[in-house]
C-alpha cells in the first residue's frame, strides 16, 4: 500500500544526505573574511567555521596596549565565524528548502 511512496521518499532522503555531504566538502574550500581596527586585523574562516588565516598589520602591534590587539583579533574572529555560519546556513537552506535540520549549522 505505501511501498512505492516509501521507496520514493527514502530515495529523496538519500539524495538530500548526499547533497549535504557534498555541500559540506565544498564549504571547507569556501572562505569569508572579516576585519577590525580599520583593517589592522583580518581573519579568514572557511564554511566549516574553522579559522584558516589571521593577518595582523605591524602598526597594530603596540607592546603598551596588548589588550587592544586582543580585542581586535577577537572581534574579527567572531565576525568571521558569524559570516561563516551564515554562509553555511544559506547553502543548507538551498538543499533542504529552508527546513531546519537539528545539528546542521
Amino acid at each position: 500500500m505505501f511501498g512505492g511512496n516509501m521507496n520514493k521518499m527514502m530515495k529523496q532522503v538519500q539524495k538530500i544526505q548526499q547533497d549535504i555531504a557534498k555541500m559540506q566538502e565544498e564549504l571547507a574550500n569556501r572562505t569569508v573574511e572579516s576585519t577590525a581596527g580599520g583593517g589592522a586585523v583580518k581573519v579568514v574562516a572557511n564554511g566549516r567555521q574553522e579559522l584558516v588565516k589571521i593577518e595582523i598589520k605591524p602598526e597594530a602591534v603596540d607592546p603598551e596596549d596588548i589588550e587592544m590587539l586582543q580585542d581586535l583579533v577577537l572581534a574579527a574572529a567572531n565576525e568571521a565565524l558569524r559570516k561563516s555560519q551564515e554562509m553555511a546556513a544559506n547553502e543548507m537552506s538551498k538543499i533542504t528548502g529552508g527546513i531546519k535540520i537539528p545539528g546542521m549549522f
